[in-house]
């Protein structure tokens, strides 16, 4: 008993548990979690280390090196960054792709503690150490509170009110809150009043640390209690700063009203600063949950904050910045219409061509397989998101060829006058074990995208296991459900009576037309194998004119304006850029709202969002919202111009979200080396060539030199008043920035004393010399200068980055306009290679092995080649960006594609039990690029990474069909036919299921047209297979009259 004939004799089975999948289908596919895009692990951690006071160099020699050696010690290691600044040392670590999302917490934990035992190893000073590893929460609810005529402290409380209220909403897992500015008492002392007094700045600090401190008092045993005793005396209010006694050294108790002016404010200049809507607020940026539902989410905090209206005060009001769960549910839900719109297509084309009965049978078995597909997707929590509703869309038409086949076999048996249990059983035998290994095949085609382990491999993965999930289920209803379906509906009373022959059956005018052309085409196989030859070559040369691109440009209905300002600008002065900024984008048509984060990127509001490294002062991110995503193109090519013509001197990118992992300038460029100076003079003259081609936003992460103020420390007369180093550095701190003296404690809050000088003695360079400092040897204040031989000026790199502990300058840029970055990098990579002296000629790089250890005889970058310049020892220069993103994800499909390739070639093989049939079929797949080649010229696609996918999928695609019709060869070759009789008979039995299914398979992919992110791919499919049904029913019948010799 086959599987067919089970199927059929418990039906009562079969019906019922084909009801219970559709059930259970429709309720996993509303629990599904969702999301826009798919989920991958972002495997980095960034080691932040403050040294205080100490030069870029000194940071990078003293701190970074030292950080840098002990985490070169860990085996997980794939690369290692740094930055070194003015007092901060960042080292940005990435681990090696094969490390997957659980096993991230345990590398981590590695790092920490080495980071942990490594702190000994710091100067004085330096720390402490910090490790990062918090980058894979997308927070995907973001608000903006703002209200004017409120106080930055009145913001602050109801934010704080609502992160607390919102913490404990279903699938909420952390809150950040943005731009929020801290409260400072500051102490500003008076130079003159100080000198007059005797009193120094030591002896405020003194005071001021002395009397707000928590002091243990101990416990009294007081009757049966023992009680803490509590005595009076720490600040209450701001007041009670001004009654603070110091002591002169002469001994005299002075209020610190007599000396300084007290007063509260905020911390300035700010870190960071949020403005939404033209005023500054506050960012409330929540993100959901691990395997949380983001739509589920994003609704229960709508509806939290309805119930906490009351609580806000009127004039504040909270804007909507991004709101995950309504692009989700807006991605969702015009995937699923697109899915519809497929499902209608396909059964629409199955009832033109194959008769009502047969395609309303198919359209059932096909809404069955999706509905088992949902509840597998359910049990292995594979979310709903744009590639997975994609890869339902891409699987479609090959979901129905199983069915095709089972469908319209019996429909020809049963036509003939045979039972249908009968038909089922002889068409299902005869059918289930090729249609398994097609199915096989099919998937195998798909299965190195299921094997890459990086970003790019994690975010299209569910591509793979979706498609894997509903092709095996395919096959399984084909053999059946399908037969018990279609011996229950697939004729008609009167169909049956009236019987029919196989003449009948493929005697159609149609028919006998395909029997001419096929038969000639092998009586003229040479000419027809020259033909296709000719053409295949054609395609290759034409291939070369396909345009390149790694990942499409979202369709979110926003966008970026980055801006880089002069290095060493105040962010005040960055946030006037802005303001005006925004007034040019307000008059701008189409734009709904402008969100601006200063100092710093917003919180990662969506996966694909990054920040550059170097984002500080100089730095603002203008998020973009408009009407209609379409819009975005109209207006950001002439927002780039106007924007460059308002600010020459800064770097302006305007431009859209990636779809897919990025980071940086489209096309980056590294230049390591020894010296600073020889590096920068490289990277200008490749900076210049990117601008002389057009380039836009070209920029290096060192930036600028800034401006270096530099007191010359006359040490001799120093020496003799008792006056260090530190001691005019305090001084200097104390004028200008101020000093943190203590904290002042008000409930739960703790707010920093900071002693500085009054406004009227730090707005210029010239207050400097007006410092007085306390000399311990002569008991007065004398004046800075007594102890500085003048004052000079120098300049310094604002930040030293290296790769791998090799100095290394990283070069930004992006194309202009509608221009690819592939189009930019054939320009500019001859041109800039020529400028700076590469020497090809001495080029040894290679990728190190598993476990090597980087040294310096070794190249320390396994992307791409690594390229020595000419008469520079140790200087080489790598391409990054885009094109090593592109370069990895391909190498790591290459990787896996031998090892699924043998799989596929070898169910063929077993198939057969034959070597020719399997190398005509494979003969056949390389032809494909025939159809790819035309319609990606046709209608100017580019053929990026989705696109590949989709050439891959043809293979799986082409074989699968040219299995089925050689088996049928073979089949009716040993049934006693004629060589030439059987090839003919076997191709027009075949037509219809091959013709079906690459109809319904392309008809399926036309929704695609219209998304961005699959376009290219659903041409290369429908091109490609339209192309390949005519070598399936054509080319492979001539290969096989061809190598078997008939006549």
């Amino acid at each position: 008993m086959n599987i067919a004939e089970f199927a059929i004799k418990k039906s009562v089975i079969t019906w019922t548990l084909t009801f219970v999948v559709l059930i259970l289908g429709y309720f996993a596919y509303m629990g599904l979690p969702r999301l826009e895009d798919p989920e991958f692990a972002i495997k980095e951690a960034v080691i932040i280390t403050p040294y205080p006071g100490a030069s870029p160099m000194e940071v990078q020699e003293e701190v970074t090196e030292v950080i840098e050696k002990a985490v070169q010690q860990m085996g997980q290691l794939k690369r290692v960054e740094s930055y070194s600044s003015r007092g901060l040392s960042v080292v940005d670590v990435k681990i090696k792709d094969k490390y997957r999302k659980d096993d991230l917490p345990q590398v981590w934990d590695e790092l920490r503690r080495k980071m942990g035992d490594n702190e000994k190893n710091l100067p004085p000073g330096a720390g402490p150490i910090t490790v990062n590893d918090d980058f894979g929460d997308v927070y995907g609810v973001y608000f903006g509170l703002v209200g004017e005529g409120y106080t930055f402290a009145e913001l602050k409380d109801i934010a704080e009110l609502l992160q607390r209220e919102l913490l404990v909403v279903q699938d909420v897992k952390k809150i950040e809150l943005f731009g929020v500015r801290s409260e400072a008492i500051y102490v500003e002392m008076s130079r003159s009043k100080m000198a007059a007094l005797g009193i120094t700045r030591q002896d405020i600090f003194n005071a001021l640390q002395a009397k707000n401190l928590p002091v243990d008092s101990g416990r009294i045993k007081f009757d049966t209690q023992y009680l803490a005793i509590n005595p009076t005396g720490e600040f209450k209010s701001e007041k009670d700063f001004e009654k603070l006694f110091i002591a002169s050294k002469q001994g005299k108790l002075i209020y610190l009203r007599d000396v300084a002016t007290v007063k509260r404010g905020y911390v300035d200049p700010p870190s960071k600063v949020l403005r939404v809507d033209g005023q500054e607020g506050i960012g409330i940026a929540i993100s959901t949950v691990l395997g949380g539902n983001a739509v589920t989410m994003g609704n229960a905090v709508l509806k939290r904050l309805a119930e906490l209206d009351d609580q806000i005060p009127v004039g504040m009001e909270l804007k909507e910045i991004s709101m995950q769960s309504k692009s989700v549910t807006k991605a969702v839900n015009g995937f699923v219409i697109n899915l519809l719109e497929s499902v209608a297509i396909v059964i629409v084309v199955l009832a033109v061509f194959m008769g009502v009965r047969a395609g309303t049978i198919i359209g059932f078995i096909l809404l069955l397989t999706i509905s088992a597909t949902f509840v597998v997707m359910g049990y292995y929590h594979i979310t709903l998101e744009r590639i997975s509703l994609g890869a339902l869309i891409i699987a479609l038409g090959m979901l129905v060829d199983n069915a095709i086949v089972i469908v319209d076999g019996m429909k020809v048996k049963m036509k003939k006058g045979i039972d249908g249990l009968q038909a089922a059983k002889d068409v299902v035998g005869q059918n289930s074990m090729p249609l398994l290994a097609a199915t096989a095949v099919a998937v195998m085609a798909f299965a190195s995208i299921g094997g890459m382990n990086n970003s790019t491999g994690e975010y299209c993965q569910s591509l793979y296991y979706v498609i894997l999930i509903s092709l095996s289920l395919s096959w399984l209803t084909a053999v059946t459900t399908t037969p018990l379906v279609t011996k229950k509906f697939i004729l008609s009373k009167k169909e049956m009576e009236a019987g029919g022959s196989d003449e009948e059956a493929y005697g159609g005018k149609f028919y006998q037309i395909y029997r001419k052309f096929l038969a000639s085409a092998i009586k003229a196989r040479w000419i027809s194998i020259g033909v296709v030859i000719a053409l295949f070559i054609t395609s290759v040369i034409g291939f070369g004119y396909v345009k390149q691109l790694f990942f499409p440009a979202s369709t979110r209905p926003q966008f970026m304006v980055e801006c880089q300002f002069r290095e060493g600008i105040h962010i005040r002065d960055t946030e006037k850029n802005v303001v005006r900024i925004e007034e040019y984008l307000k008059k701008q048509k189409g734009i709904t709202m402008i969100s601006t984060a200063i100092g710093g990127g917003h919180p990662r509001f969506l996966l694909t969002y990054s920040v550059p490294v170097d984002a500080a002062s100089q730095y603002a991110c203008v998020l973009v919202s408009v009407d209609d995503y379409r819009h975005v193109d109209k207006i950001r090519v002439k927002i780039q111009n106007d924007l460059e013509s308002m600010f020459p001197d800064a770097c302006i990118n305007v431009k859209k979200f990636n779809l897919g992992p990025a980071t940086g300038g489209k096309i980056q460029l590294r230049i390591n080396g020894s010296d600073p100076e020889e590096l920068r003079a490289l990277a200008n003259k490749a900076m210049a060539i990117f601008r002389q081609e057009g380039a836009k936003a070209v920029r290096t992460e060192w930036g600028e030199k800034v401006k270096l103020p530099i007191p010359i420390l006359a040490e001799d007369r120093a020496m003799a008043l008792g006056i260090t180093r530190p001691m005019v550095a305090q001084a200097i701190q104390s004028n200008y920035s101020g000093t943190t003296t203590g904290v002042y404690r008000e409930g739960i809050n703790l707010i920093p004393i900071i002693a500085r000088a009054p406004d009227d003695e730090r707005d210029t360079i010239e207050d400097l010399s007006e410092i007085q400092l306390f000399s311990p040897m002569a008991h007065k204040y004398v004046p800075i200068l007594q102890v500085l031989n003048g004052l000079d000026t120098g300049w310094e790199n604002a930040r030293i980055s290296r790769w791998h502990r090799r100095l290394m300058i990283k070069l930004h840029a992006d194309p202009r306009g509608q221009e690819l970055p592939a189009e930019l990098m054939a320009r500019v990579k001859p041109k800039i290679e020529q400028a700076l002296g590469v020497d090809l000629a001495a080029y040894r790089g290679r990728p190190l092995e598993e476990g090597e250890k980087w040294t310096a005889s070794t190249i320390p970058i396994k992307y791409d080649d690594i390229l020595p310049l000419k008469n520079r020892a140790g200087y080489f220069i790598a391409w990054g960006g885009e094109l090593e993103d592109s370069s990895d994800s391909q190498k790591q499909l290459a990787q896996n594609i031998p090892i699924y390739f043998g799989m596929m070639v070898l169910i063929v093989i077993f198939m057969f039990n034959a070597f020719r049939q399997p190398l005509i079929i494979w003969l056949t797949v390389p032809l494909a690029l025939i159809g790819v080649t035309a319609g990606l010229l046709l209608l100017h696609q580019p053929f990026g990474f989705m696109a590949l996918l989709g050439l891959m999928s043809l293979s799986g695609m082409l074989i699968k069909n040219a299995l089925v019709l050689i088996d049928q060869i073979d089949i009716n070759i040993r049934s006693g036919m004629g060589g030439m009789e059987a090839i003919v008979e076997s191709g027009v039995s075949r037509m219809q299921p091959v013709m079906m299914a690459a109809l319904t398979t392309m008809m399926g992919m036309i929704p695609l047209f219209q998304d961005a992110f699959f376009v290219s791919m659903a041409v290369t499919i429908v091109f490609g297979l339209g192309f390949a049904t005519v070598l399936t029913l054509v080319f492979v019948p001539v290969l096989y009259a061809t190598f078997f010799g008939i006549k």
